[in-house]
């Protein structure tokens, strides 16, 4: 400990400027007394006060070499080094290595829980699921946080995520979903910490984008595709062809428009074994209904939505129900047919290497502009050869091209 009246005369203002530039060089070398440092612009009195303690004459710009400093401060009344000296005088001076070492095993073992979460929520292997937490680590969210405070709210994240995307994903409310997630229904309020975690990853693993929509009524949208819904009337899922043997009303009707409320009431459902056939574009049902074709579809209209998957769920659990699935040639429609097809039993209508391979062929045959493929590659597990082959011919091809060839499945 420094005595009283020798710490009193090391805290002279005179000297203040000596105290902070060697506080900033042991920061530097995390705490090491080793090095030169050089003081300029001294006036007179810090001159005076510097030369009294190096015992030389001291000019405007005067060098000192730590290590001798520190030598004759512990020859001194002072009796201890520059470190204790320079901490009683300006204040702590980490230890960066340490300290770097200490943050970078922190970061390291919430990266490793939160990969573990990943895999226990059926997520581990999905490309978008790896690449939302490099992001967010990246982005530095656990650094802003205690270990404790970071360790939960990814957890969280991964949770809802593995609620909705994961294998065994349903559809949920917000606030049903929050509820169960963190124990309030407000947890994935708006302005939740929580909430914009979630979004990033919805956003990546629906739209390919790590962007969180800044319009509400985008918001709105990601969780709608998500399966997490604001209310129940609000939107529908197209359908034809589906007669449950519980509704007769719906013996009569061509299309319909089912809204979650509808699903939900009308649950179980009850349907004989049968293909119930998922298409993409609303285009493909209605030329069904012209031809007077009679076969069960369901529209996604895009992305599924909340209403669209609750239906699924209600159909695929009945004995028997599959589904046999189409989409558009192109990225993001391979990402819903992914979506699709990791949830639900479902095959592929016509939606093989070969068939997208037919489609280019039949589309150069009759004259049609080939569009360019774009968007983020994804992989697709129903036939690994299908990316390959769009991979190598880099042409989309939308469902309203193939109509006539899917409708020849469905008059069988």
């Amino acid at each position: 400990m420094i005595p009283d009246g020798a710490l009193s005369y090391l805290r002279s203002p005179s000297l203040r400027p000596l105290w902070t530039t060697a506080h900033a060089r042991l920061v530097r070398n995390s705490r090491t007394v080793a090095g030169r440092i050089r003081l300029t612009d001294l006036d007179l009195e810090q001159r005076q006060a510097l030369g009294h303690l190096l015992d030389r004459l001291v000019g405007p710009s005067c060098p000192v070499d730590l290590a001798d400093l520190d030598r004759r401060l512990r020859a001194t009344a002072v009796g201890t080094g520059l470190l204790d000296v320079v901490e009683a005088v300006v204040g702590p001076v980490p230890d960066r290595r340490t300290d770097d070492a200490a943050e970078r095993e922190r970061r390291a073992a919430l990266r490793s829980g939160a990969d573990a979460a990943l895999t226990s929520a059926g997520l581990g292997d999905l490309p978008w699921a790896a690449e939302w937490l490099d992001r967010l680590w990246q982005q530095g969210l656990p650094a802003r946080m205690s270990s404790s405070q970071a360790g939960l709210v990814v957890g969280q994240a991964v949770t809802v995520l593995g609620h909705t995307l994961g294998p065994h994903a349903r559809t949920w409310s917000r606030g049903e979903l929050a509820q169960t997630v963190t124990g309030t229904a407000h947890g994935l309020d708006d302005e939740a910490p929580l909430t914009r975690l979630v979004l990033r990853g919805l956003a990546l693993a629906l739209t390919g984008s790590a962007a969180v929509p800044s319009v509400a009524a985008d918001r709105r949208s990601l969780w709608d595709a998500a399966g997490v819904t604001g209310d129940t009337v609000a939107t529908t899922v197209l359908t034809c062809g589906l007669r449950p043997d519980n509704v007769p009303w719906l013996r009569d009707r061509e299309e319909t428009h089912f809204t979650l409320r509808e699903v939900r009431r009308l649950a179980p459902w009850s349907l004989p074994p049968q293909t119930v056939y998922v298409c993409e574009n609303p285009r493909v049902l209605e030329a069904a209904l012209d031809r007077g074709i009679q076969a069960p579809i369901v529209c996604t209209m895009g992305n599924p939505t909340t209403v669209t998957l609750a239906l699924l769920d209600a159909l695929t659990a009945c004995d028997g129900v599959t589904l046999a699935y189409h989409g558009d040639f192109d990225w993001p429609g391979i990402a819903i047919a992914t979506r699709v097809m990791r949830r639900y039993p479902t095959v592929p209508w016509q939606f093989t290497a070969g068939d997208y391979r037919q489609a280019i062929t039949r589309a150069t045959a009759a004259g049609t502009p080939l569009q360019p493929l774009t968007g983020r590659p994804t992989e697709t597990p129903w036939d690994p050869a299908l990316a390959e082959a769009m991979h190598d011919h880099a042409v989309a091809i939308h469902e309203e091209a193939l109509i006539d060839s899917l409708l020849t499945d469905l008059r069988a």
